[in-house]
C-alpha cells in the first residue's frame, strides 16, 4: 500500500476501536445499573437493542447521504456522534432524573455514530488499493477487539481498584479516542470504492439469491458474537458468582483476545483458507461453546466456553463481509450499508432476545425445577436459559454457509 494511505487506513483502525467503545462499555456497568438504579434485566437488554436499532436506522440513513456527502463528512459525524454518547453515558445520569432516560439517550446518541461509522470505514479501506482485499478486512475488524479487550480490561481494573462508585469518570476518558479521531479523518486521503455511475443498484443487490443468503449469515453473525460479549460480565458475576474482575478478565477480555487470534491468522494466512469451510467450521464451534457456557456445572468451563466463543465468532462477520464484496464487486456503499443493517439488526436481536427470555423464564417450572435440581439461585438459571437462545444463531449460520457454498458451486463462483 502506499505511504500516503497509511494514515487512513490507521484512522479506519482507530475508528473500530471507537466503534468497540460504543457498544461494549455500557454492559460493562450492567452490574451497576442493576444494583444501584434498580434496572431489570429486560431494561438492560433493552439498552442493548436501543443501541443497535438506532444502528440500524442509521445505517439505512446513510445510504441516503453518505454518497452525496462524502465519506470524510460522513466519518467525522459519526465520530463527533460518537464521542457525545460515550460522554453522556458518564454524564447524562448526574444531570437527569430519570436514569433509564439518561442511559437511553447517551446509548441513541453513540448508536446514531456507530450506525453511520457501520457504513462508511469497511469500504475506506476496501477502496485502498491493495491486493489483499480480504486481509485488509480482517485486520480492520481485529482492532474492534483489540479495543473491545482494552474497554474490558482497563474499565474492570479501575472499578475494581478504586470501587464502583467512580463507574461515571470512565466514559469521559474514553470519549478521548473518538474526539481524537475526528482531527485524523479531516486531513486523511480518502478514494471512492466504485467509480461514479458504476455502482449497483439496491434493487440489483437484493435479486440476488446470494446477496439474500449473504444477508442470513449477517444476521446470524451479528446475534452470535454480540449475545455472548454483551452479557458474558453480567453471567459471570451473577450467573456463576464469580468476582466482577474475575469474570470480566476471563470471560469478555478472553472472549475479545480469542477474536483477535482469529481475525489476525485470518489476516495473515486467509489467502490460503477456504472461507465457506472456515465459517461452517465456526458455526459448530460456536454451538459447542454456547453449550458448553450454559450446561457446565463448573464456573471454570462455562466461563472457558464463553471465551473460546470469541474464537467461534471471530470471522463470522468480517468473512461474511469479505464473501460478499469478492462477489459484488459494484456493490458499494449500499452494499456495505444493507450488511451493516442486517448485521446489527441480530446484533440488536440477539442480546434483547436473552434478556427477555431470562427474564420470562423465571417464573417457569421447569427452569425452576432445573434451579432447584442444579443447587443454583433462580436468576442464574434464568440467565442460562436466556444465553441458551443463542444457540439458535449459529446453527442457522451453518445451514446458510452450507447452502451458500452449494449456491455458488452451482453458478461457477469460485470460493
Amino acid at each position: 500500500m502506499p505511504d500516503q494511505y497509511k494514515p487512513t487506513l490507521h484512522a479506519c483502525y482507530v475508528a473500530l476501536i471507537s466503534q468497540a467503545i460504543n457498544n461494549n462499555l455500557a454492559p460493562l456497568f450492567f452490574v451497576i445499573f442493576h444494583e444501584q438504579f434498580g434496572l431489570s434485566f429486560e431494561m438492560l437488554g433493552r439498552l442493548v437493542l436501543l443501541n443497535f436499532g438506532t444502528q440500524i436506522a442509521f445505517s439505512v440513513l446513510s445510504l441516503k447521504f453518505v454518497d452525496r456527502i462524502g465519506y470524510r463528512a460522513s466519518a467525522v459525524l459519526a465520530h463527533v456522534l460518537s464521542c457525545a454518547g460515550i460522554l453522556g453515558l458518564g454524564a447524562l445520569p448526574r444531570i437527569i432524573p430519570h436514569t433509564q432516560l439518561a442511559l437511553s439517550l447517551a446509548v441513541f446518541m453513540s448508536g446514531c455514530g456507530g450506525g453511520i461509522m457501520e457504513v462508511v470505514i469497511s469500504p475506506i479501506v476496501e477502496s485502498l488499493p491493495t491486493d489483499v482485499k480480504a486481509a485488509s478486512m480482517s485486520l480492520l475488524h481485529s482492532f474492534y477487539c483489540w479495543g473491545q479487550m482494552a474497554v474490558v480490561i482497563v474499565t474492570t481494573l479501575a472499578l475494581w481498584i478504586w470501587g464502583s462508585q467512580i463507574w461515571f469518570y470512565l466514559p469521559l476518558l474514553w470519549a478521548l479516542i473518538p474526539f481524537f479521531n475526528i482531527w485524523k479523518f479531516i486531513r486523511v486521503p480518502l478514494r471512492p470504492l466504485v467509480p461514479a455511475g458504476q455502482e449497483m443498484s439496491v434493487s440489483q443487490l437484493v435479486r440476488s439469491p446470494l446477496f439474500f443468503l449473504a444477508l442470513v449469515l449477517m444476521v446470524c453473525a451479528g446475534a452470535a458474537e454480540l449475545t455472548m460479549s454483551q452479557w458474558s460480565s453480567l453471567f459471570a458475576e451473577m450467573g456463576l458468582g464469580v468476582p466482577k474482575v474475575v469474570g470480566d478478565l476471563v470471560g469478555p477480555a478472553l472472549f475479545a483476545f480469542f477474536m483477535v487470534v482469529g481475525r489476525t491468522a485470518y489476516g495473515i494466512w486467509g489467502q490460503k483458507i477456504n472461507l465457506h469451510n472456515a465459517l461452517a467450521l465456526s458455526g459448530v464451534l460456536c454451538m459447542f461453546c454456547y453449550g458448553l457456557t450454559v450446561f457446565s456445572q463448573a464456573p471454570l468451563f462455562s466461563l472457558l466456553g464463553a471465551a473460546f466463543c470469541g474464537l467461534a465468532v471471530s470471522l463470522m462477520w468480517p468473512g461474511t463481509l469479505s464473501l460478499t464484496a469478492a462477489q459484488f464487486p459494484r456493490g458499494g456503499t449500499a452494499m456495505f450499508g444493507i450488511l451493516a443493517v442486517f448485521g446489527n439488526s441480530g446484533a440488536s436481536l440477539g442480546p434483547w432476545l436473552t434478556g427477555m427470555v431470562s427474564d420470562l423464564s423465571q417464573s417457569s417450572h421447569l427452569v425452576q425445577s432445573w434451579s432447584a435440581a442444579w443447587g443454583m439461585g433462580l436468576e442464574q438459571a434464568g440467565l442460562r436459559v436466556g444465553l441458551m437462545t443463542g444457540l439458535f444463531f449459529p446453527l442457522v449460520m451453518l445451514v446458510g454457509v452450507l447452502a451458500l457454498k452449494r449456491k455458488t458451486a452451482s453458478l461457477g463462483v469460485p470460493s
